[in-house]
C-alpha cells in the first residue's frame, strides 16, 4: 500500500512509519518543519514538507495522488494554545479529508482522543476543552463524508514498549495505552477495510492487536 501520514514527525507517526516501511509499504510523512525530514527518512518513509495550517487544497491533494490510504496523526501538541487546537486538530483534518476526496483516496484513519464526542467538564482547563472540541468537530466532519473512515480514540499515551495487547471497543473505561501499540492498531486498521465506519476507543488490555481489530470488521 501507499500510505500518506499527516503529522509525520509526531511520536505515533514515526512509530507507524517505521512499522509500515519495514513491512514493505510505501509511506509518505507530511511535515511542517523541514528540519524534521531526516527523522522521518530514518524510519524508511519519504518526508514531504506540507504545512496543513497554510497549504491550499490542491497542493495537499497532489501529495495524496495514487495513495491507498491516509492517516491523520497531526496535533498542535503540548504548549500550544486554544487557537492552534482549532487550526491543527480540527481544520487540518478537514483539509486532509477534502484533499482525500479530491485525490480519490477513500480510506481515511483519523487519530482522535478519548473524551471526544462528550462535552468538556465545566470549569476545566480551557486549552484542554478547546482540544476536545476540536477533535469532536473533526470527527463529526469526517463522519459526514463519503469516505471509508475509521476514528481511533486512544487513551492516555505513554512511551512504554509495545505490549501487542489492547482493549478496543466503542466505549472503554479511561486508561493508558502505549504509543507503540497505537501504531500497531492503526496498521491493523489499514489492513482491515471492514472497520470503516467505526469509532473506537483504545487502551491497554489483554487482546492481541490483530484479534481486537478483526472483532470490529464488518463482513
Amino acid at each position: 500500500m501507499r500510505i500518506v501520514i499527516a503529522g509525520g514527525h509526531g511520536k505515533i507517526a514515526l512509530l507507524l512509519e517505521e512499522l509500515l516501511a519495514a513491512r514493505g509499504d510505501g509511506v509518505v510523512g507530511l511535515i511542517r518543519n523541514p528540519d524534521h525530514a531526516a527523522d522521518v527518512a530514518a524510519t524508511g518513509a519519504a518526508p514531504v514538507v506540507c504545512d496543513l495550517e497554510s497549504a491550499r487544497l490542491e497542493d495537499v491533494a497532489v501529495h495524496l495522488d495514487q495513495a491507498d490510504a491516509v492517516v491523520f496523526a497531526a496535533g498542535a501538541g503540548p504548549g500550544s494554545g486554544a487557537a492552534r487546537k482549532d487550526t491543527v486538530d480540527r481544520a487540518a483534518s478537514v483539509l486532509l479529508a477534502d484533499a482525500a476526496e479530491r485525490a480519490g483516496v477513500r480510506r481515511f484513519v483519523q487519530i482522535s482522543s478519548m473524551g471526544a464526542g462528550r462535552p468538556p467538564e465545566p470549569g476545566g482547563d480551557e486549552v484542554w476543552a478547546a482540544y476536545i472540541e476540536a477533535k469532536t468537530a473533526a470527527e463529526e466532519d469526517l463522519r459526514g463524508r463519503d469516505l471509508d473512515w475509521t476514528v481511533l480514540r486512544p487513551g492516555r499515551l505513554t512511551d512504554d514498549p509495545a505490549t501487542g495487547r489492547v482493549t478496543l471497543e466503542e466505549s472503554v473505561p479511561r486508561g493508558a495505552v502505549t504509543r507503540a501499540d497505537v501504531a500497531r492498531v492503526i496498521a491493523a486498521l489499514l489492513d482491515t477495510p471492514g472497520t470503516a465506519g467505526r469509532t473506537l476507543e483504545l487502551v491497554g488490555g489483554d487482546t492481541p492487536v490483530e484479534d481486537a481489530v478483526r472483532a470490529h470488521a464488518r463482513s
